[in-house]
């Protein structure tokens, strides 16, 4: 080989390499130009809650403020609650009668339209004591209804007995056997078969009329 040919060899050889080294450096050196590739939508964060599935409701006995968020699964008196759902979403709720107590039947049933907050309560509701289920219904849902378990446990009403006075023990007084009366007998008179008195006085003779001398007057 010439030395000319050597010579342009090694000439193409080194620009070979400048160009690689020049793409390295590029690809390399911060602030090149290159741009980050962007995460997948979603990446490292929590999804976003779904409209409609947003809200939670809870059981609350009668005396309970409607901004507790506790939930009281036995009450006797009470009441459904509910927070965070849409602004003005509509609800539609059925109570079943649960076992190991009840058979599924639909025994209390109701409508709601929550606030601008998407908060709203139920009236007081009453019920036999027992376990029920709650099935909460509303526009907008995606999935099973929200559901909650309770029991319904009130005193029995036992009339409260009245204490009273106890009367005077009557004190026994003795006392002289009053006489029997007896019945005053008539006093005898004269009977019918009876003779009345007779009288030993003879009766008087009638008048006998006398002639007059004296002259008649008119």
């Amino acid at each position: 080989m010439s030395l000319v040919s050597r010579r342009a060899n090694f000439t193409f050889v080194a620009g070979a390499a400048l160009v690689t080294t020049g793409i390295t450096f590029a690809f390399g050196a911060p602030g090149a130009g290159a741009r980050p590739v962007a995460a997948p939508p979603g990446h490292g964060k929590a999804p976003a809650a779904v409209n409609g599935d947003n809200g939670t409701v809870k059981i609350h006995k009668s005396s309970t403020p409607v901004t507790d968020r506790r939930n009281e699964p036995h009450v006797c008196v009470f009441y459904l609650d509910a927070f965070g759902f849409d602004p003005s979403q509509s609800v539609s709720w059925q109570i079943k009668s649960w076992p190991p107590t009840g058979d599924r039947a639909v025994v209390d049933q109701g409508m709601l339209t929550l606030d601008s907050a998407g908060d709203g309560r139920t009236s007081d509701q009453a019920l036999p004591n027992g376990h029920y289920k709650l099935f909460w219904t509303f526009a907008g849902e995606h999935g099973a209804a929200k559901q909650k378990v309770f029991w319904v446990s009130c005193p029995s009403s036992t009339p409260t007995p009245t204490p009273t006075s106890p009367s005077p023990t009557p004190t026994p007084t003795s006392s002289s056997p009053t006489p029997a009366p007896t019945a005053s007998l008539p006093a005898p008179g004269p009977t019918a078969s009876s003779p009345g008195p007779t009288s030993s006085i003879a009766p008087a003779p009638a008048p006998v009329p006398v002639p007059s001398t004296l002259p008649v007057t008119g």
